[in-house]
């Protein structure tokens, strides 16, 4: 279960002494063919850091050799010299493994604002390059050496009974909110489509899944989220089956991204229904998902629902304010705007929280998953510094 999943991809990680701690902190993910067909999404803060930069002109071609990943530093506010360290990872990848340097993306993870080490990184690369292998074991190495404050690696990875496969991996803990989160996700397939085929399949697949998590409503510098297909099954998918496997896939890493969010108690899916349209539902949804007093009663335990509804109430959606049902882990607390069940028989022991918010207004619906606000949270972004 890896980024090597699929036939025509090998993966690599290892250390090369970005981070302190000396953990692996270079990745490389190869395509091998006969297709290098890709397609990326990408923050959509304004604040892009060096490797969005180029990664996205490298994106616009459509084709794409290779991924190189590094954790251990953002490269973002690094200025000329920041990205001229991300132009020179590109160009060692493309020298060490003959491709062109407009075909390789460069992702970078870590604190904004500092300086990588371009020798390092450079140095590193044949040293990588030479450690490339098809195993589920390198791509395992590949997703360690992406994790900053993730407390565990994030694969995953469907398989098609039509003979074709897709693997993923994933690293984002923090700065969960779309315009994707603070992630970087490479997705590997070996099925035969073109770079315009796999770009509908993958925002589609986005759209549904990175995009509606909202650990915490901050939005990251470096997100980048990328499909590549090697064309090596020679199955050319039917464009609902693979759209639907794939949105699974990104589906199960975006709830383990939930799960691993910083100083998390709860897991919480905020689900709107009765919505007049889709984007009203995706707007309550959200507004619920960053209200801090509504995250920190889920994390105090208390099924506080007006705290949900002042939430709703700051959205432009269409609802009667007295005509909406708020339903925690089972129970309705609150019917057409009024008390219902005592609240006392919702239990919030347990990890995972459900809360259904009927709008009573048409039949549009979405999700947004979110966590609770704690102490721990506060404290890791308090002393987080590398």
């Amino acid at each position: 279960m890896s980024v090597t999943a699929a036939q025509g991809f090998t993966a690599a990680g290892i250390p090369i002494g970005l981070k302190s701690t000396g953990a692996p902190d270079l990745a490389l993910v190869r395509n091998t063919g006969p297709s290098t067909a890709s397609a990326s999404v990408f923050t959509s803060n304004r604040c892009k850091a060096n490797p969005v930069l180029w990664s996205e002109r490298v994106a616009a071609g459509g084709e794409v050799s290779a991924i190189v990943l590094n954790s251990g530093g953002a490269n973002c506010y690094t200025g000329d010299e920041g990205y001229r360290t991300t132009t020179a990872t590109a160009e060692a990848v493309a020298e060490v493994i003959g491709v062109e340097a407009g075909t390789v993306l460069v992702c970078s993870t870590g604190l904004i604002g500092d300086q990588l080490d371009r020798s390092r990184l450079v140095g590193g690369v044949a040293t990588i390059a030479a450690a490339l292998a098809d195993g589920e074991a390198a791509g395992q190495d590949a997703a360690r050496a992406i994790m900053t404050t993730d407390s565990v690696p994030k694969l995953a990875e469907r398989r098609s009974a039509s003979g074709w496969t897709i693997g993923g991996m994933a690293k984002g803990a923090g700065m969960l909110a779309p315009g994707l989160a603070t992630m970087l996700v490479v997705i590997t397939t070996d099925v035969e489509l073109d770079s315009a085929s796999l770009d509908h399949a993958l925002r589609e697949a986005t759209r549904v899944t990175f995009d509606r998590l909202d650990s915490d409503g901050c939005m990251s510098t470096n997100d980048t989220v990328s499909l590549l297909a090697s064309g090596a099954s020679g199955v050319v998918p039917e464009t609902g089956e693979f759209i639907a496997e794939l949105t699974a896939l990104c589906r199960d890493l975006t709830l383990q991204l939930q799960a691993d969010a910083e100083g998390a108690d709860h897991d919480v899916a905020i689900e709107v229904v009765g919505a007049a349209t889709e984007q009203d539902a995706v707007d309550v949804a959200r507004a619920v998902s960053r209200s801090n007093l509504f995250k920190a009663a889920i994390f105090g335990k208390d099924p506080n629902w007006g705290r949900v509804l002042a939430a709703v109430g700051t959205t432009d959606a269409a609802f009667d304010p007295y005509g909406i049902d708020v339903t925690i882990n089972g129970v309705r607390v609150c019917r057409a705007g009024e008390p219902d069940e005592p609240r006392d028989r919702v239990s919030l022991e347990e990890r995972a929280v459900q809360v259904l918010i009927d709008l009573h207004e048409a039949d549009a619906a979405a999700t947004i998953w979110t966590n609770d606000l704690t102490h721990d949270y506060v404290h890791e972004n308090s002393a987080y510094s590398s």
